[in-house]
């Protein structure tokens, strides 16, 4: 008897290989090869691709070319764009969220050094920046995308912090003081107007905390 005969001397069929891949479905070899798995890179292709290109100009498919996957697949993981901005937005977003609590455990008359502190380490730390660039650049050029950032500061930030400030105009105090940073950020990591984007960060810290506390605990003018 032959290898490939069987026990009654007919041929015996070849084992099946792997079936045909799917479009869009992540290959076996690229589940083993050791690299980070396709999501994981497709979420780091997509904050790159959004930083660089903003929401309007960023695709679909430089976003898979990036991630070296096919197109198909950013649609089988996320589908939309939008959907694909919100993944990658909230993967960033997920530093800021440790921002209320920092706030909170500061005495009331230091609340606003910490949230001012607390958000120039996000933009001068060269791995919180760049995704946060990808959610500013492409919020002031796109309603859906500023409806998720809007979403995003809303749910994880304000509503959270003005948790620590009670009052019929707590709400309002923590969006005056945010509206102050992201502004500040904005013209300085983003818009990069001088003398504003060269100056030391300490001394923007400086000049922003009276204003911030201000803001969150100072008196109402009537």
């Amino acid at each position: 008897m032959t290898p490939r005969e069987g026990r009654d001397g007919a041929p015996r069929a070849a084992p099946a290989g792997p079936g045909p891949r799917r479009r869009g479905r992540p290959s076996a070899t690229a589940r083993t090869s050791g690299e980070p798995p396709a999501r994981e890179r497709i979420v780091a292709s997509a904050r790159a691709e959004f930083a660089a290109r903003g929401f309007d100009k960023a695709s679909i498919r430089g976003i898979a070319r990036a991630a070296h996957v096919d197109p198909a697949l950013v649609h089988h993981y996320f589908g939309s764009k939008e959907q694909v901005f919100e993944a990658a937005v909230e993967n960033a977003f997920a530093p800021a969220l440790t921002g209320p609590d920092e706030v909170a455990a500061a005495r009331p008359d230091e609340a606003g050094e910490r949230l001012v502190r607390f958000v120039f380490g996000l933009w001068e730390n060269p791995a919180t920046r760049e995704p946060l660039l990808a959610i500013v650049r492409s919020a002031v050029n796109n309603e859906t995308a500023a409806g998720i950032f809007r979403g995003l500061v809303a749910r994880n930030l304000v509503n959270r912090l003005a948790q620590q400030f009670p009052g019929p105009d707590g709400h309002e105090r923590v969006e005056l003081a945010v509206a102050q940073l992201v502004g500040t950020a904005l013209l300085r990591y983003v818009i990069r107007i001088e003398p504003l984007a060269s100056a030391d960060p300490e001394e923007l810290i400086a000049r922003l905390t009276p204003v911030v506390q201000h803001h969150l605990t100072g008196a109402s003018a009537d």
